[in-house]
């Protein structure tokens, strides 16, 4: 199959390590995609642990970047390392929980992540 010029031009690639580094900082959650109504966000985390919460639209896939995190649920702790990733169900209580510094992608409905509940830390 042929890809018409016209349309290689919509195509874009992008690095996640490049985009993480150039989030300027902690906590500064950057929307790098979108797929299927789904944003895909980095963020660089250290020594946080965030409220328990749930989404209740919206299932979360955290994938490791770099470094390592827990995610706590009702169950327990479940440590995440660099290259895996954890899908949280929708409905499901839970919370990261970041020592040392780690770097993630989320993916998760658009409007799940916004400047209201991340302390007007998410970047377009």
């Amino acid at each position: 199959m042929t890809i018409r010029k016209e349309n290689a031009l919509m195509l874009k690639k992008i690095n996640i390590k490049d985009e993480v580094e150039s989030t300027g900082g902690l906590y500064i959650y950057k929307k790098v995609g979108v797929l299927n109504s789904h944003a895909l966000s980095v963020v660089q985390v250290e020594n946080r642990t965030l409220d328990f919460h749930v989404h209740e639209l919206s299932d979360e896939l955290f994938y490791v970047i770099e470094g390592s995190f827990q995610i706590e649920t009702e169950d327990g702790l479940l440590r995440v390392d660099e290259g895996e990733f954890v899908i949280v169900p929708k409905g499901t209580k839970h919370r990261p929980v970041v020592g040392a510094l780690a770097k993630f992608m989320m993916i998760e409905l658009e409007g799940t992540l916004n400047k209201e509940n991340s302390g007007n830390l998410y970047e377009e």
